[in-house]
């Protein structure tokens, strides 16, 4: 065997004995002077495991806490919104359809021939508007109320007397005559000491009734002249009251009227004349809010 034609194996400094593949002479320090090689991959995963150890059981603690605080600040308002504004019951007084809503306006005009007028119940829970035409309902009042506004800006601008301040002070003035009714109806319910499940929702349904009237009058005016607006206005009003009348007296006169038993004695007396004094208001606030829009 010839030894001098076979050149020495030289191996560099740093390199593994059985490295076949040739190495770098000096460690990649362009990635932040970290050493390259196992040692790096090896410390990689146990720093990042002990991050995760540390930072996810605060976070999970973190998110427990708020989730707990969201709960009870939702709990807190819900209790304190309830207080002042039933939003549960509220939305019974909007379980309305079309079909009840038609019929319910053909009711407000002509209440005349229909004869039945107590409110239908299941399981002492009197059941949706939409099942019973005779239960209130706040879907008639808040969009005759809205159309009222309408109505009456169409008015005020067929008379070159349109202006937002105008419609503004109309809309504010319906608004607070409304209160007022309901605030003196409650107030005259407790003087005269009426045992009655008529609730303040209830009242202001009935008294948002009116607009159905009111709208139709104005749009008679409109079409037909002062002439048209007066007998329109007349036959709402009439109607309104009986309307009112035979709903009223189921609520307010319970222990007679809906035993068919006459009503006698002092407390009874004002009873009726509460009832008759609340109906009688309804043409009143009628005329008041729609005069001023015929001309």
């Amino acid at each position: 065997m010839d030894y001098s034609t076979q050149k020495p194996k030289v191996r560099m400094r740093g390199t593994p004995m059985d490295s076949s593949e040739p190495s770098l002479l000096f460690d990649d320090t362009s990635t932040g002077g970290q050493p390259s090689g196992h040692g790096r991959q090896d410390k990689a995963p146990l720093g990042y495991a002990g991050q995760t150890l540390l930072s996810d059981p605060m976070s999970n603690l973190a998110m427990a806490y708020g989730s707990s605080l969201a709960s009870q600040g939702k709990e807190m308002v819900d209790k304190n919104l309830d207080r002042f504004i039933p939003i549960s019951k509220l939305k019974y007084y909007f379980a309305v359809d079309t079909v009840y809503v038609g019929k319910k306006l053909g009711l407000l005009v002509f209440p005349y021939m229909h004869e039945n007028w107590e409110v239908s119940y299941q399981q002492d829970t009197p059941v949706a508007p939409r099942f019973d035409i005779n239960a209130p309902d706040l879907y008639i009042p808040a969009m005759g109320f809205i159309t009222y506004i309408l109505v009456a800006g169409l008015a005020l601008g067929t008379q070159n007397r349109f202006s937002p301040e105008i419609l503004g002070m109309q809309a504010s003035s319906a608004l607070v005559w409304l209160i007022i009714e309901v605030l003196a109806t409650l107030l005259s319910l407790y003087l005269v000491t009426v045992n009655t499940d008529l609730t303040t929702i209830d009242l202001v349904a009935f008294a948002g009734y009116k607009y159905v009237g009111m709208i139709i009058g104005v749009l008679a005016g409109l079409l037909f002249g002062k002439m048209g607006y007066y007998l329109t206005l007349l036959w709402c009003c009439a109607s309104i009251f009986v309307f009112m009348i035979r709903t009223l007296r189921l609520k307010i006169l319970s222990e007679a009227a809906a035993e068919g038993v006459l009503v006698r004695g002092a407390k009874n007396q004002l009873r009726m004349y509460l009832t008759m004094a609340i109906a009688a208001a309804q043409p009143v606030f009628m005329y008041w809010l729609t005069f001023h829009l015929v001309r």
